[in-house]
């Protein structure tokens, strides 16, 4: 099982795509976040089903992957837990997808993005940061 440094907050991060999740994953590392990498829906289902005895503090995924969605898991995760919060990537977001992604209670970010943009967002959702005027709620 994985050690977690006391105090800090752990991401999970699923993406498929190998560059913009090493892209994501360093921005997360660089603003002081433990961060677990997932490949795909199915290594991220297999993480959502540990959390009761490997919890994170925060999920970052993108929504289309190879097997299950970032959205079909999330819905599988508030099954059971309702105040994780999340960040959706994609940039695939229709209004179908924008409205699911709020009813399950996920921020949406566009690709491309800025990665500052997603540092702020994911410390802001971590109440380590205090939301501005520039950036979503």
């Amino acid at each position: 099982m994985f050690q977690a440094r006391p105090n800090i907050p752990r991401v999970l991060v699923a993406e498929d795509d190998r560059a913009m999740r090493a892209l994501v994953c360093l921005a997360l590392r660089r603003a002081g976040l433990e961060v677990i990498e997932a490949t795909d829906g199915t290594t991220f289902n297999a993480h959502i089903d540990r959390l009761a005895t490997d919890p994170v503090d925060l999920i970052v995924t993108d929504v289309r992957m190879p097997g299950p969605s970032g959205l079909e898991v999330l819905e599988h995760l508030r099954c059971s837990d309702a105040t994780t919060p999340v960040i959706v990537m994609t940039a695939f977001a229709d209004a179908r997808c924008r409205e699911r992604a709020q009813a399950l209670g996920a921020a949406l970010l566009d690709k491309p993005f800025e990665l500052t943009d997603l540092r702020a967002l994911a410390l802001q959702l971590l109440h380590l940061l205090a939301p501005t005027q520039d950036q979503p709620a």
